[in-house]
């Protein structure tokens, strides 16, 4: 069990000639949230069909905004950033895992899980695209997801793992503002990863991703599309599909304590035309740092530390709504610190699971 306090730092800047967004910085005024995780396995005894099988329950979300009732812009109807009270975006998801995992010859394991998802989300301060206040929505989703683990070596293992889009329910307050009259499935992604083990207590970690960020209609349509908010063919966040690469590094200083540190890097799926809606969600950040131990107390406890610095990123560009020649600047840096606890049933013998 885990839970995570969570702070991305939100702000953009408005200058150049006069616009419909104002002129200055203007920041997110809700920097904290926890995000919590809870996991289980079990390893059966020899079974034909399942060796372990696993159960987690974890969140998602936290890049909410809340953006105050800041002066409006010179072509503005009224104070705020769109010119109706404060702006911002309220995304939860919750989600739902059992895994099932086999060795299928030596050194071969396969695994698949499906997956319910909740998502909630409530947005304000959007009458100038023709949203009111619908208050919350909620809608459920399902997906599955896979993967094979090779041993290709002794002290080499190999990895491949993707899951399916999470198909998901419309957000029907919100049709008249999401593509395809409120949809919002979560996205599909694919990856594949290696671990070494340089020496018996030192291994060495890569990994690859790509998500489908771009599938989704509601996600990744241009905010300048043709059609009305709502419509199949209406705007979006513009966002581009990302790749991910991260590199790891973990260290078993002792049979009590482990060392852990990695970097992980991502493509910007946010483009400069795109930068006005994007406000509501400036996920722009594309470095991570971190770093973490875990202390085994005894044979059935464990606590672990960690601790995440992505440095601030920016995307500047012009507005769609207003005046071209007034410039908006989205930026985003982040912290996060991890807390878990571990608890081992069973002999303390027994082998670890991976």
């Amino acid at each position: 069990a885990a839970v995570s306090a969570f702070s991305p730092r939100r702000e953009f800047e408005g200058g150049g000639a006069p616009g419909f967004t104002p002129d200055g910085v203007v920041e997110s005024d809700t920097n904290w949230f926890a995000v919590p995780n809870l996991a289980a396995t079990y390893r059966l005894a020899p079974n034909p069909f399942v060796d372990v099988i696993g159960v987690s329950v974890y969140g998602s979300g936290g890049m909410n905004t809340d953006y105050p009732d800041a002066p409006g812009g010179a072509f503005s109807p009224g104070s705020g950033i769109f010119g109706f009270g404060p702006l911002g975006v309220n995304l939860e998801q919750a989600l739902i895992s059992v895994g099932f995992a086999k060795t299928v010859a030596p050194g071969v394991s396969v695994g698949v899980a499906p997956i319910l998802a909740r998502q909630q989300i409530k947005l304000r301060g959007l009458e100038a695209f023709g949203v009111n206040h619908p208050g919350t929505d909620i809608s459920w989703g399902a997906g599955v997801r896979g993967g094979v683990e090779f041993a290709v070596a002794p002290n080499i293992r190999v990895g491949v793992a993707g899951n399916s889009p999470i198909w998901s329910e419309k957000f029907d307050r919100y049709s008249n503002l999401f593509a395809e009259r409120g949809s919002f499935d979560i996205p599909a992604s694919i990856q594949a990863g290696i671990a070494v083990g340089v020496t018996p207590d030192l291994t060495l970690l890569a990994d690859y991703r790509r998500i489908w960020l771009g599938s989704i209609a509601s996600i990744a349509n241009p905010s300048n599309s043709p059609g009305p908010f709502g419509a199949d063919n209406g705007p979006g966040f513009g966002w581009d599909d990302v790749d991910v690469l991260k590199l790891g590094v973990e260290w078993r200083t002792s049979p009590d304590l482990t060392l852990r540190a990695g970097y992980s890097y991502a493509t910007n799926p946010i483009s400069s035309r795109d930068v006005q809606l994007n406000i509501l969600a400036p996920a722009v950040v594309q470095h991570h740092i971190t770093a973490g131990f875990e202390y085994r107390l005894d044979n059935a406890w464990s606590v672990e530390l960690a601790g995440l610095y992505a440095p601030e990123e920016s995307v500047v560009g012009g507005e769609l709504v207003g005046n071209p020649d007034h410039s908006i600047e989205i930026s985003m840096y982040q912290f996060e610190a991890t807390l878990g606890v571990k608890y081992r049933f069973g002999a303390a013998s027994e082998a670890p699971l991976k």
